[in-house]
């Protein structure tokens, strides 16, 4: 699978994920799954954003990985050794 590929898959499942934890409040805050349910509305609600968490946070640190790793070699000091500045 190519880096391209892969960070496509990776940002379309964070906001899955993200989506996840806006319905999970939806039904917390809007649509009163506790009050209607009780203990199943609380536990619906409630997985919604723990999936949605789940989803989100591991593909955030990993998207930020492959940023940091795009961007190493363009950036360089400019007093090492290699640029034949003296100090």
């Amino acid at each position: 699978m190519k880096d391209k590929q892969r960070i496509r898959l990776l940002q379309v499942v964070m906001v899955i994920g993200l989506g996840l934890i806006l319905l999970g409040h939806y039904f917390i805050s809007y649509a009163n799954y506790p009050e209607k349910y009780g203990v199943t509305g609380i536990i619906i609600s409630a997985m919604c954003v723990a999936v949605g968490i789940i989803m989100s946070l591991p593909t955030k640190i990993y998207l930020t990985i492959l940023l940091m790793r795009s961007e190493e070699p363009s950036a360089q000091d400019p007093c090492s050794k290699d640029n034949n500045i003296e100090r």
